[in-house]
């Protein structure tokens, strides 16, 4: 059986406020843009998850309120907090917790720059992938029947995107 993993870095956020709490900035519009495009993308290639895990921080919410309106059905979105700013292992925990064949997972770097590297047997072809900026969103199978199974260096990458490749 497949199970298939979109990680999905937040969009760009705003700085506009330098008394807002990082927990608490909003994205700024160039973000709710790319959010919105992510969410046609993954439309565009049947990437639809039914099991979202999102950091409960604000900017990492309204990506998913950006990409959600172009996605089929209506996938279960849970907050974790353990997600805000988690490492690799953090975030491989939570992964193991999930119950549908599509999950979501939404977070923050470093931990999600260096999650993405460890998940794949082989990182995608783009210059970016390293960096994972804002909005960068890698989608992965792995060969598990369930999700307590998945470890690292054995995801198939199946793609990866930044939203500017999507803009340009």
């Amino acid at each position: 059986m497949t199970k298939r993993l979109i990680l999905t870095r937040h969009a760009k956020s705003s700085w506009d406020d330098p008394l807002t709490p990082d927990h608490d900035r909003p994205l700024n519009e160039r973000g709710k843009m790319a959010a919105a495009d992510l969410g046609q993308w993954l439309a565009s290639r049947g990437y639809a998850p039914e099991e979202v895990f999102c950091s409960d921080a604000l900017r990492t919410r309204k990506t998913f309120s950006g990409i959600s309106p172009a996605l089929p059905g209506s996938p279960t979105l849970e907050l974790k907090p353990a997600l805000y700013h988690a490492g690799p292992d953090v975030m491989l925990a939570v992964l193991r917790h999930a119950k549908s064949d599509t999950v979501m997972m939404i977070g923050h770097n470093p931990g999600i720059a260096e999650f993405a590297a460890r998940l794949v047997t082989r990182a995608p072809i783009n210059p970016e992938f390293a960096r994972y900026p804002t909005g960068a969103t890698l989608v992965v199978d792995f060969m598990i029947d369930d999700w307590k199974d998945v470890t690292y260096g054995t995801g198939a990458t199946l793609d990866f995107i930044v939203p500017k490749e999507i803009m340009a």
